[in-house]
């Protein structure tokens, strides 16, 4: 897996996993790693900070990302600029499919879709679904296009995110050391050096430059296996490094708006919440939860998660956890309990106790 968002994170997020072995784990590891700055944790309750480490340190976001595209895809059609209805042909997501590079998000959400509906079409408040329940990133990049990145990337100003770099196509970027290479004749260790001293700013344009040619020429086959193979685990940690940052400050803040309702009209929760917070179709979340959302995301090095709920009683959660630096030990083990952190931390006032006692003054 290169860039995996973490599968139906929207889908089954507060199910009571019997994996979720040590939700503490969450808790045991941030105080652990809290000095080397590789890991953030923000949690708010009702107002209140009941965990707060490196919440101001920018750190890759993976999928989590995806959440601005969502925000940017409801503005966009509360104004009347798209239409949610609008058939997108298959073949228009595959121009920016790569198998294999996204834990095989796309390829479930198709079998979803196609079993449901004997179409080879489907609505783009679908494709914005997908993006957010399924983390499908052939669908991100297809709304990157529809939407336009300047508009995306003014959802950045108008929520004042303070530390947010710029949304870029970042499956496109997965081919601009092939790019390179082809280009300047570069053997492979020549391509990562290259890399590793290259511009931000040239890596970004890069993509899109990438990104812009696949409209009309979209990657082969054997271009886009080629791609695959070249990308060993070196390459993916310029990758990874390389993703938009934003801090769990930032996420919080936007967990927070989502949470409240007050701070977009009511024409853009119409078109955002469907997208947000699909865990509430289950009927066993609408008896204790009056809204919930939430986006994760990951790369082989990266784990992130940025969620919000309003119970019945009127409590209002809001968390956003990042880590990077993760051994393939540490990224299983956390993939396995934050679903299970966050339940508990809802429901279970003990172990909220914890947690704020734990980290409530961990910097």
């Amino acid at each position: 897996m290169i860039l995996g968002g973490i599968a139906a994170a929207g889908v089954w997020m507060f199910h009571r996993e019997r994996n979720a072995l040590d939700p503490a784990y969450i808790v045991q590891l941030t105080k652990e790693k809290s000095k080397t700055r590789m890991i953030s944790l923000f949690i708010r309750r009702n107002q209140e900070e009941w965990a707060a480490v490196n919440v101001h340190q920018p750190l890759p976001l993976a999928s989590t990302v995806k959440i601005i595209v969502a925000i940017a895809y409801a503005q966009q059609a509360a104004k009347g600029k798209i239409d949610p209805q609008q058939q997108v042909p298959f073949a228009e997501l595959e121009r920016f499919y790569v198998p294999k590079t996204d834990g095989g998000a796309h390829e479930a959400w198709m079998a979803q879709w196609t079993k449901e509906n004997e179409r080879d079409s489907v609505p783009l408040c679908e494709v914005a679904k997908g993006m957010i329940a399924y983390s499908s990133n052939a669908n991100t990049e297809y709304l990157m296009n529809a939407l336009g990145l300047p508009v995306i990337n003014k959802v950045l100003e108008s929520l004042t995110l303070s530390r947010h770099e710029p949304l870029y196509p970042i499956v496109s970027a997965l081919f601009v050391p092939a790019q390179l290479m082809a280009e300047q004749g570069l053997s492979k260790e020549e391509a990562l050096h290259a890399m590793k001293k290259m511009d931000i700013t040239e890596y970004r344009q890069r993509a899109l430059q990438i990104h812009q040619k696949w409209l009309d020429r979209p990657p082969i086959e054997k271009e886009k296996e080629r791609t695959r193979n070249l990308l060993d685990r070196e390459f993916q940690k310029v990758w990874s490094d390389r993703l938009p940052r934003s801090t769990t400050a930032d996420y919080v803040s936007i967990m927070e708006k989502l949470n409240k309702k007050t701070f977009f009209d009511q024409q853009v929760h119409r078109c955002l919440d469907p997208v947000m917070e699909q865990l509430m179709k289950n009927p066993d979340h609408q008896k204790w939860l009056c809204h919930a959302g939430q986006k994760g995301g990951s790369t082989a090095f990266v784990l992130t998660m940025a969620m919000y709920a309003t119970d019945k009683q009127n409590n209002q959660t809001e968390l956003a956890f990042f880590a990077d630096g993760l051994t393939p030990l540490e990224q299983a083990k956390l993939s396995r309990n934050i679903n299970g952190f966050q339940l508990k931390l809802l429901t279970d006032p003990a172990f909220r106790t914890y947690v704020k006692k734990e980290l409530a003054c961990s910097g």
